[in-house]
């Protein structure tokens, strides 16, 4: 049972610069498969409606995710051969585009299989897309990309083939390519079938872009001298050897690639396509003791993301947990790793956007909340049968650090559970010392757009005003209680105990940095995981 259900799984994550249309993307798929009657549009325009994915009032407001949602759906392909309706589970998780949320993104990517990155046709390649590309290939995620936006002007298709193959090193081996240049999308040349797929617009993309398959000789008088570009530029593509091969693709060597406009629904069911075809179903995960849990094994899972205010009339909070072995059932009794604690799943619920429906049962690969799981945090192992720890998800280095008091002192309390509700959720680093006491705690970032997220649930959430003062700090190192006297002496230092027990020393600058190293050799000052890693 376990097998086959694992089988017919698929779980990604939606990942790429801002402003690439990755909500507008996920809300297409989602239309798609007919989980929404009629699509949002552009989310966080004056009269539009904001996408599913995003519903925190600072998203809506600004038209950014900020924070990472976790859709589930069933998506039903054409029959098989045989003549059997062939339904795949999909596990999709959109992710922040913002760099300042790079530390989400990381988490999300480590619980996906496989990763959908959305390049702007106009821009290419873009600072953050590059380090989400770098991520990906070190955890040996395999990338299937989309150049979204077809339907603006943009680049020419080779061009941003060259640029990827060029910057990265990554080979894109389009499995559609399109018909009209950018801004003017007609259609897409199938290269694996050579046939002609034409989309009908629909009033403002609201629904599924009807499709016409097409024969080559038909396509040609229709399209003229598009047509015969397209097929040109696809035989080049060919004869460079730039045809899809499954085993260099999932060895991350290749990326399948689709051109698409997620506004107008074009290239959507292709891509779906793509993701049951060719991405690869939930594996085995290695443990910290070098084991590999096989995801036939007992139930085990991976808390990647844990979020709370999702509901203003329930105030819950909400793990998510990515299933790695054996069959879930709402209400087992699991351990958690970390505590070796039992834990109660009476509370369980698969998550759309913001809307949840009960959970009885789910299995390798599918993404299941966890309702006022208080002692849960990211990168906590849960487990029934033989015991397994996976490893804990690294924090990034942060890099922006601010003193944050409530503005006033009758809302102590308040500010004090809130304080501890954001940092168990890994929303901001909290730091603290004997110096500045509970009552002003560091906060610390890897982008300075956190501090806004932590100012505006912290109103609308728990009540209570903050302020914030930027302190002279640019970098974090990690040291030991051997070297906190001689840290704390010494100019542009101070040394703080971060949450989880880790001492962390902030630096004014590089060079301080530099000369404190050399001076002070024998102290110990290690480098954090950069955000860029």
């Amino acid at each position: 049972m376990v097998a086959r259900e694992v089988a017919r799984r698929r779980t990604f994550a939606i990942i790429s610069h801002p402003d690439a249309g990755k909500s507008t993307m996920t809300e297409a798929l989602a239309l798609h498969a007919r989980m929404i009657s009629e699509a949002g549009a552009i989310h966080g325009k004056a009269g539009r409606r904001s996408t599913v994915s995003d519903w925190m009032e600072m998203e809506k407001a600004r038209g950014i995710s900020v924070s990472s949602t976790a859709l589930q759906f069933n998506y039903r392909l054409d029959k098989t051969s045989s003549g059997v309706d062939e339904v795949n589970v999909i596990n999709l998780v959109d992710t922040p585009g913002h760099a300042d949320f790079s530390e989400d993104t990381y988490r999300v990517l480590t619980a996906v299989d496989a990763a959908v990155m959305l390049i702007d046709a106009a821009k290419g390649l873009e600072p953050q897309t590059l380090k989400l590309f770098q991520v990906c290939r070190h955890r040996g995620i395999p990338i299937i990309t989309i150049v979204n936006k077809w339907d603006r002007p943009g680049r020419t298709p080779l061009e941003l083939i060259d640029e990827i193959s060029d910057r990265i090193g990554l080979t894109p081996t389009p499995l559609y390519f399109p018909v009209g240049i950018a801004g003017d999308f007609r259609g897409l040349l199938d290269r694996r079938t050579g046939k002609y797929i034409h989309f009908t617009r629909t009033a403002g993309g609201a629904t599924i872009a009807p499709e016409e398959l097409i024969e080559p000789e038909d396509a040609l008088a229709r399209e003229e001298d598009d047509w015969t570009t397209a097929v040109e530029e696809s035989e080049l593509l060919s004869e460079m050897g730039q045809d899809h091969d499954q085993e260099m693709f999932l060895a991350g060597q290749t990326s399948p690639m689709i051109f698409a406009s997620a506004v107008l629904n074009f290239g959507v069911r292709q891509l779906l396509q793509a993701l049951i075809e060719l991405a690869p179903p939930p594996t085995g995960r290695e443990a910290i003791d070098h084991t590999v849990r096989e995801v036939t094994d007992a139930f085990s899972a991976v808390v990647f993301k844990v979020q709370a205010g999702m509901d203003s009339s329930h105030r819950d909070r909400l793990a998510y947990m990515r299933i790695v072995s054996g069959e879930f059932e709402r209400g087992m009794v699991v351990t958690h790793a970390q505590t070796g604690k039992p834990f109660a799943t009476k509370y369980a619920q698969a998550v759309f956007g913001r809307d949840r429906s009960t959970v009885d049962t789910a299995y390798p690969g599918d993404v299941v909340g966890l309702v006022n799981a208080m002692a849960l945090a990211p990168g906590d192992t849960l487990y029934s049968g033989p015991k397994v720890q996976f490893p804990p998800i690294p924090s990034f280095a942060p890099e922006h650090f601010s003193v944050c008091r409530a503005e006033s002192a009758g809302k102590y309390k308040q500010f004090r559970k809130a304080i501890d509700q954001l940092d168990s959720e890994g929303v901001v680093q909290v730091l603290r010392n004997d110096i500045r006491g509970d009552a002003s705690p560091v906060l610390a970032a890897v982008g300075p757009m956190q501090f806004e997220v932590v100012t505006a649930r912290m109103k609308t959430e728990f009540g209570v005003e903050t302020s914030f003062q930027g302190l002279p700090y640019q970098l974090a190192r990690r040291t030991d209680a051997e070297s906190v006297d001689e840290l704390n002496r010494q100019r542009g230092v101070e040394v703080f105990t971060r949450s989880d027990g880790a001492l962390l020393a902030l630096v004014s600058d590089k060079w301080r940095l530099q000369y404190i190293e050399k001076e002070h050799g024998d102290l110990t000052l290690e480098p954090l995981v950069a955000a860029a890693d």
